[in-house]
């Protein structure tokens, strides 16, 4: 008997495991198609959203004059639009983007769209803002992105870009390109310089016995390996093209933030947004909110967001990036 109890719990234990895998694979399967659907871009009317805010607390504070007052500050607006709509009047306009950085810039994507987008409307009179959250990455990765902000630049149209919480090394690589930076006053702005860091295994594989063969054509195709033997002339090699790498990243410094020491501010070192201020790195301590509330007296504010299809693969990547980035 006791005999048959364990046999039949042992398989309701796999049964019940077997229920579970079924569980998250459907799960998974499921937010894979709806991830697959989501695409396009999203807009929203941030002047309005801080309308109906500001109405849903003065009817919380109005009590039962809260009906009344309501239907009046509805009435006075639709008012208000018709008179703008005859008299064909528009306020500029501050389009909102949005960019969460991680290791490879994967927003950076998104981004592209966002500003084709944005081109293809605006007027002279209108300003772009980036809220930029990025701790860098790649190179090549943040370099393109900074170049879809250089589109702005380049189109005449003024770009701002607040930093909220950080804008380090590639981050600080996007924001430099702005007119005008603005900066919370603890949030994490500079470390420019650049990092090369890799594991090297060829004692351990030599003590085990274990040969590793690597060809290559072209004197330096490969300067440091993860399992062949290292040499002197392939870290120097490397040390040169990191170098390089940080005369790019001072030369970009340079051409769009004249104002800054850039010898001073060079050294890998990051700063909160007060230092960073008396370093001419950014140019005003304020978080993106107290900005927008208020461009929103003068300004018609638009915030855009792509969402662009992306594969089970992409999204699992992205979030092992994410987690090894924090």
């Amino acid at each position: 008997m006791s005999e048959f109890l364990s046999a039949y719990g042992l398989f309701l234990v796999e049964l019940l495991t077997l229920a579970l895998l079924g569980v998250a694979i459907f799960a998974v399967v499921a937010a894979n198609r709806r991830g697959g659907r989501a695409q396009g871009l999203n807009v929203e009317h941030l002047n309005r959203r801080f309308e109906e805010t500001a109405d849903a607390l003065k009817d919380a504070m109005a009590g039962k004059r809260a009906k009344k007052e309501a239907k009046a500050r509805g009435k006075e607006r639709k008012r208000e639009e018709r008179e703008r709509a005859k008299q064909d009047t528009r306020r500029p306009r501050l389009f909102v983007l949005d960019f969460k950085g991680d290791i490879r810039a994967s927003a950076a994507a998104s981004l592209r769209e966002e500003v084709s987008a944005v081109l293809n409307v605006a007027t002279d009179q209108d300003q772009v803002l980036l809220r930029l959250e990025n701790p860098g990455g790649t190179v090549h990765d943040h370099g393109f992105a900074a170049s879809q902000l250089m589109r702005i630049r380049r189109r005449g149209l003024k770009l701002l870009i607040a930093v909220d919480k950080v804008a380090a090394s590639g981050g600080y690589l996007m924001a430099c390109v702005a007119d005008r930076i603005i900066a919370a006053p603890f949030a994490i702005i500079g470390s420019i310089g650049v990092v090369a860091q890799l594991p090297n295994f060829h004692r351990l594989l030599e003590e085990k016995g274990i040969d590793f063969e690597q060809l290559t054509a072209g004197r330096y195709k490969r300067t440091l390996t993860l399992f062949g033997k290292n040499t002197d002339e392939g870290r120097e090699k490397l040390r040169e093209e990191i170098e390089d790498v940080h005369a790019l990243f001072k030369g970009q410094i340079r051409e769009h933030r004249p104002q800054v020491d850039v010898e001073l501010v060079a050294t890998g070192e990051h700063w909160y947004g007060l230092r960073a201020l008396e370093l001419k790195l950014v140019d005003e301590l304020r978080t993106s909110d107290d900005f927008l509330l208020e461009a929103a007296k003068e300004r018609d504010l638009y915030a855009l967001a792509f969402k662009r299809r992306r594969s089970l693969p992409e999204r699992l990547l992205a979030g092992a990036e994410t987690l090894l980035s924090r």
